[in-house]
């Protein structure tokens, strides 16, 4: 079937939705030869963690067609093992969210499976504890997580309440393959005895879970008398709710509001990018900071698994602290906590991703903490801690982060959690704060204590079909003739990732070149977008030194681009 077939199939089938037969009546008028071929040249890619697009009509957008077409696939998948046949649901605050995750749980119900769905938005980790919670065979989460307003996502996960394994997004999209989106889809009414609303007593719970994951807590101390001042912005996301909770089981009580971001909205207004890992996103926030002069700005992002900061700076300001650093940040404190009071496990485990600091990797040998690297994404984080449960020791887990800016600190859920991470922060800038200290002085000490690392992250975008197709060419060259210098810096080594036996990994389309002065280059494409990422790491015994040397790789890099296009 051509693709102006398949947009003729879709102007007469595509009607149970009035937004999508306007855009489909939009792309008739405009006729747009390209516009048509990117929409219907192929289906939605279901990847590693499901699916993720634009909003819109065609089968290469996200809308209730092809949400109910990986459902389906997801329904067959399930039945066809001897997983549990009960799903939990949950969404955020993008637009079609809520229809999106009804849709999913009338399909599921068509096809006899038990349904649990959060009665409103509630966060990713949230999600993630509750198919555990309730026993369920997998979970899915309506989310585009940090992308633009135009894009929302469909995330699965599986039994452990991890993001389904590699081995399993495949199986899942073989039967996905096999569903036409009009006719192979079992659908029932979203009043099914079979779809279940899941109790606040679940959620409580989920929040008991995060504060049982405090150092001192587990130290057996009564819970600090915060001399806290903080400002929080859930960016219009699904946040709010958990947060709030925790705040008040913690006993943070002088908390301001980013009133403009507080309630859910899915155009993000003030934000049009609602990722915490930029200053766009957060001014809002910063704003308010010169106003009220908290200790601490934290912003999670709209379905609450990733939290971003910013502290003063001694200046009258406030300074972003990166995901890197924040990481580098809450592993030393968490094992200084935990070597203190005789909490921390024989042969403690913390775990992070090939693209994460090098930073973490002395911090870790000082406190006798194994430190495991794996594939980019929180999913690979979550095994790991599936492997150690396995095993028997599941109490060896401390620690899992990534640079995006995503934390946990416990087995409670098995995906990283903002919840979590907003209690780790608030409970370690107070610590320092008793000590007369700010999160900026702790982690000038960590680097003159083991060197000041540098990391950037430089991304370029590619659009459609012709766009993926760049993309492949430029990594198929920089594997077939990898560069022997980037700038001033010589290539050492080079470390192809699609070699599963060399890495001990699992195959991955990523390259990881060594650089001369401990510097590193890791190029990889998005998971989640039409981007390949350029990751930077340099190190110097001086701020200035680490400075210019990641200025020279940004340099290099862009050259490498200019020359590749």
């Amino acid at each position: 079937m051509t693709f102006r077939e398949d947009f003729t199939r879709w102007r007469t089938r595509a009607i149970e939705d009035p937004d999508l037969l306007s855009d489909l009546q939009a792309l008739s008028d405009l006729g747009s030869k390209e516009e048509l071929n990117d929409r219907f040249y192929r289906d939605l890619e279901f990847g590693t963690g499901g699916l993720r697009g634009e909003l819109g009509a065609g089968s290469n957008r996200m809308n209730i067609y092809t949400v109910r077409k990986a459902t389906q696939g997801l329904a067959n998948y399930l039945n066809g093992t001897d997983l549990p046949r009960r799903v939990a649901i949950s969404c955020d605050s993008r637009i079609k969210s809520r229809r999106f995750a009804t849709e999913a749980a009338r399909v599921l119900a068509g096809n006899g499976i038990t349904v649990h769905i959060y009665p409103r938005l509630e966060p990713t980790p949230a999600l993630s504890w509750a198919v555990r919670a309730l026993d369920c065979g997998a979970g899915i989460c309506v989310t585009a997580s940090h992308n633009p307003a135009r894009y929302n996502g469909y995330k699965v996960y599986g039994h452990d309440g991890c993001q389904i394994t590699l081995e399993t997004a495949a199986a899942i999209q073989k039967e996905i393959a096999q569903v036409d989106c009009f006719d192979g889809v079992r659908l029932t009414n979203a009043g099914s005895p079979l779809i279940n609303e899941i109790q606040d007593e679940c959620l409580d719970a989920f929040v008991d879970a995060v504060c049982a994951q405090s150092p001192a807590r587990m130290a057996g101390e009564a819970m600090p008398d915060w001399d806290l001042k903080l400002v929080y912005t859930p960016l219009n996301g699904a946040g709010l709710e958990c947060v709030e909770r925790l705040l008040k089981k913690l006993g943070i009580k002088d908390v301001t509001l980013v009133h403009e971001q507080a309630e859910p909205d899915g155009h993000f207004p003030t934000c049009p990018y609602p990722n915490p890992e930029i200053r766009e996103a957060l001014q809002k926030g910063l704003d308010l900071c010169r106003r009220v002069r908290p200790d601490l700005l934290l912003a999670t992002d709209p379905d609450c698994d990733r939290m971003g900061s910013a502290v003063p700076d001694g200046e009258g300001g406030y300074r972003l602290i990166s995901g890197n650093e924040m990481g580098v940040l809450l592993l030393d404190y968490i094992c200084r906590r935990r070597t203190e009071s005789g909490t921390m496990p024989d042969r403690p485990v913390a775990v992070t991703t090939i693209v994460t600091t090098e930073m973490l990797g002395p911090v870790a040998e000082k406190y006798g903490v194994e430190l495991r690297r794996m594939l980019t994404g929180f999913k690979f984080i979550g095994e790991q801690i599936g492997v150690l449960e396995a095993a028997g020791q599941t109490d060896r887990f401390i620690f899992g982060c990534e640079e995006s800016y995503g934390y946990l600190s416990g087995p409670h859920v098995r995906d990283k959690d903002a919840v979590n991470a907003v209690m780790l922060a608030c409970e370690m800038a107070n610590y320092y704060k008793r000590r007369g200290e700010t999160l900026l002085d702790a982690l000038e000490a960590l680097y003159r204590e083991f060197g000041y690392y540098r990391n950037g992250l430089e991304s370029f975008g590619f659009d459609g079909q012709a766009g993926m197709e760049t993309m492949n060419v430029l990594m198929d060259g920089l594997r077939t003739a990898p560069p022997t210098a980037l700038g001033g810096f010589a290539v050492e080594r080079a470390v192809d990732y699609e070699d599963g036996a060399a890495t001990g990994l699992p195959a991955a389309n990523v390259l990881e070149f060594h650089l001369s002065g401990g510097a590193k280059l890791t190029v990889r494409p998005s998971g989640t977008e039409p981007k390949i990422k350029f990751y930077l790491s340099c190190r110097g015994e001086s701020a200035e030194e680490a400075e210019r040397a990641l200025l020279e790789l940004r340099q290099a890099v862009g050259e490498l681009m200019e020359r590749s296009r």
